[in-house]
């Protein structure tokens, strides 16, 4: 919930903002395109889309990952953001800047191996499935 809430939504407007930062749907903040063009390479072509994308697999991603509905999905485009934040922004910080990042890192690659487990929507879901399949 903290990578949804937190580092997602700041990325769009959220019902919290100040009425003269409020974007539009689908708009990301002024500063994150900026930001995403610094990476350079394909990056820099798009910096639009990867802005949006990171943000959307923040904050859509970390929401499903906390609920435990397509957990594998959503740790997927978790992951691979994490890895271009670590080591497209955030590798010259140090390993205490690339903590956050690393720890959604870990969380991502071990939801990615393991799924949701017994607690998350998946579950429930996929055994309903079955018992309707047999």
């Amino acid at each position: 919930m903290l990578l949804a809430i937190d580092f997602g939504a700041s990325k769009f407007g959220v019902p919290w903002s100040p009425p003269d930062r409020e974007l539009g749907l689908f708009e990301v903040v002024y500063w994150f395109p900026e930001d995403v063009a610094q990476f350079g390479g394909i990056f820099a072509m798009f910096p639009v889309f990867f802005a949006w994308m990171a943000g959307f697999s923040e904050t859509i991603g970390g929401l499903l990952l906390a609920l435990g509905f397509k957990t594998r999905f959503a740790a997927f485009l978790i992951l691979c953001t994490m890895l271009v934040a670590i080591f497209g922004q955030k590798w010259e910080e140090g390993v205490w800047g690339m903590l956050p990042a690393m720890g959604f890192l870990w969380v991502s690659i071990y939801s990615l191996v393991l799924g949701s487990g017994r607690f998350g929507l998946d579950y429930p879901l996929t055994r309903k499935f079955q018992s309707d399949i047999a």
